[in-house]
């Protein structure tokens, strides 16, 4: 997915996710402060979406109907949200991915049926996301800072070295 970089981090009883604000159509950006992080269901999940956005919006769309169908349960929502995503016929078309989290976990949700909890306390999506992912491993790794500001600093680094990441950058969180 190229266009946009998504961060979680969770660390210290918090849960962040950051956004960059730049949208491209292909070689040329045309909005600077797009808003690709959400709080939803009654602000107690994350959601960010990568790729485009039509598509990321409908997404988001099922998403949010599939917490209300199983009183907020993320992981079970996510699984769902993929399987139907992935033998749906119309959303099988869909060129987009999602990051989803509550206070105690953070879930990688494709089209291609994957639903990925990470290893570790962080994933990323998006053209900018092996860089941002890097930056905050390493922020982890110091044991310093809260995850607002891992995933803050995190997008910076990104926004420095990924042409379709940029420095306006939008931080929800969980705590």
């Amino acid at each position: 997915m190229h266009g946009t970089t998504i961060l979680a981090v969770r660390t210290r009883g918090q849960v962040a996710f950051a956004g960059d604000g730049q949208v491209t159509l292909g070689n040329t950006v045309v909005k600077h402060n797009a808003r690709k992080v959400r709080k939803i269901f009654q602000n107690q999940v994350l959601a960010g979406f990568a790729g485009s956005t039509a598509d990321a919006f409908t997404l988001l769309e099922k998403f949010e109907a599939k917490l209300n169908q199983y009183g907020g349960d993320v992981r079970r929502s996510s699984v769902e949200l993929a399987r139907e995503w992935r033998t749906d016929k119309m959303l099988r078309r869909l060129e987009a991915m999602m990051l989803a989290a509550d206070r105690e976990h953070i879930f990688l949700i494709s089209g291609n049926g994957d639903v990925l909890e990470p290893e570790e306390d962080c994933a990323a999506i998006g053209s900018g996301g092996a860089f941002a992912l890097s930056a905050a491993r390493a922020y982890l790794d110091m044991g310093q800072l809260e995850a607002s500001e891992i995933a803050r600093r995190s997008l910076l680094i990104a926004a420095k070295t990924c042409i379709y990441t940029n420095d306006s950058i939008v931080v929800e969180v969980l705590s």
